[in-house]
C-alpha cells in the first residue's frame, strides 16, 4: 500500500509500505479515505519534534482520519464491512488508574498513532482495535468525519476551562483549534467571544466562525481590546490555542481575576517564558491541556446535528502523492490555508 512518510524536517514522500495485517479479535481494517492535518503533525514536519518527542524518520504522521471498514475480526460485533468510521488514534489500556478514573487522555500505557509508538494515518490501509472506530452516519461527509478528532479536542478543552453561559471568552491564535475554538465557545454559551492573530484571511473566518471581535495583535494588544470590551474587568475563559510567549504573555493580561486559562498550542521550546506575578496577583487557574478525553461521540453528535460547518475549516484539499504540498502550504501560511484535508 502506499504511504506519506516524512522522511526529514519538510520532507514528504510518498513510498510503497507493507499492507497491515489482517484483522485479529476485537480489532478491524479500515481503508483510510481522508485525514486532517493537524498542528502537532506540522510541528514533527517543522522541528522534527513535538512536545519534547523528538521524529523517526521515516515515519507517517497524521491522526484526524475517516474510513471504512474492509475487514471485520472475531468477536467484533458493533461493526461491519462498509461502515463508515472515525478512528480515535490513541489507544488506552483501560486498566490503569488514570483510565479507570475517566482520564484516558493519561493513560500510562496509551499508544498514540502519530509515527511514534503507532504509524500515523496518512496511508490507505490500517488495522487498529475495533473500540477506536467510531461509526459514523453514511451520510456525513469524510471532511466532516475528518472533524470529528479536533472537535473533540475543544469539547475537552472547555471541560477544563469549565465555561460557563454567559462568560466571556478570549482565544489566542486564529488557527484551525483557534478558529473552532470560537465555534465551539459559542456553542457552550459564551456571551463575548475575542480572538486575536496576525493573518487577516484567518481572523475573518473566526469571525464566520463565530467571534464577536477579530484582533489583529500586529496592530492591537489583544489585552486592550478584550478590556475595552468588558469595561477593564478581563475575560472569564482564556484559551490560549498558540502556544508561544506572546500568547501566553497577551493570554495572562486577558484574563479577569479569578479567570482560567487552558493551554492547547504546544510550545516549541521546552522552557517557554511566563508571565507569573501577572498570573498570582489575578489568582489565575492554569490547566495545560493533552489531546481529548473520551469526548469523540461528544463531538460527533456536534457535527451530526449540523453545529459547526466543518468546510469552513477543511479550506484546501490535496491527494495522497500531493501530501507535501499541504504540509508546505500549512507550513508557510499560504493561498489563504486554514486547514488542509488529505483524501486517499
Amino acid at each position: 500500500m502506499q504511504a506519506l512518510q516524512l522522511v526529514a524536517p519538510r520532507e514528504m514522500e510518498l513510498h510503497t509500505v507493507p499492507d497491515p495485517p489482517e484483522p485479529g479479535p476485537g480489532e478491524v481494517s479500515v481503508r483510510i479515505r481522508a485525514c486532517g492535518v493537524c498542528g502537532s503533525d506540522m510541528h514533527f514536519y517543522l522541528e522534527g519534534c513535538s512536545a519534547g518527542t523528538p521524529a523517526r524518520f521515516p515515519m507517517v504522521v497524521g491522526h484526524e482520519p475517516a474510513g471504512e471498514v474492509v475487514a471485520v475480526g472475531p468477536g467484533v460485533e458493533s461493526l461491519a464491512v462498509g461502515d463508515k468510521v472515525a478512528v480515535e488514534p490513541a489507544v488506552t489500556c483501560g486498566r490503569c488508574e488514570y483510565c479507570k478514573a475517566g482520564k484516558r487522555n493519561l493513560c500510562v500505557r496509551v499508544q498514540f498513532m502519530i509515527g511514534i509508538q503507532l504509524p500515523g494515518l496518512l496511508l490507505e490501509y490500517a488495522t487498529i482495535p475495533a473500540t477506536n472506530a467510531l461509526k459514523i452516519p453514511q451520510t456525513m461527509s469524510w471532511a466532516e468525519a475528518a472533524m470529528i478528532e479536533p472537535v473533540a479536542i475543544l469539547l475537552h478543552a472547555l471541560e477544563l476551562a469549565e465555561l460557563k453561559p454567559g462568560e466571556t471568552v478570549a482565544i489566542m491564535g486564529a488557527g484551525p483549534i483557534g478558529i473552532l475554538g470560537c465555534a465551539m465557545a459559542k456553542l457552550a454559551g459564551a456571551s463575548v467571544v475575542v480572538c486575536g492573530d496576525m493573518l487577516p484571511h484567518r481572523l475573518e473566518r473566526a469571525r464566520e466562525m463565530g467571534a464577536d471581535l477579530a484582533v489583529d495583535v500586529s496592530k492591537q494588544p489583544i489585552w486592550e481590546a478584550v478590556k475595552d470590551l468588558t469595561r477593564n474587568q478581563g475575560a472569564d475563559v482564556v484559551i490560549d490555542a498558540a502556544g508561544k510567549p506572546a500568547s501566553f504573555n497577551a493570554a495572562v493580561r486577558s484574563l479577569r481575576p479569578g479567570g482560567r486559562i487552558v493551554v492547547i498550542g504546544i510550545p516549541s521550546e521546552a522552557d517557554t517564558p511566563f508571565p507569573f506575578w501577572q498570573a498570582l496577583h489575578a489568582e489565575a487557574t492554569i490547566k495545560v491541556q493533552k489531546r481529548s478525553n473520551g469526548n469523540d461521540h461528544e463531538a460527533l453528535e456536534v457535527i451530526k446535528a449540523g453545529k459547526l460547518d466543518a468546510e469552513k475549516i477543511m479550506s484546501h484539499r490535496f491527494s495522497l502523492a500531493d501530501g507535501g504540498k499541504a504540509f508546505a502550504t500549512m507550513g508557510a501560511y499560504s493561498d489563504g490555508v486554514i486547514k488542509p484535508l488529505i483524501e486517499i
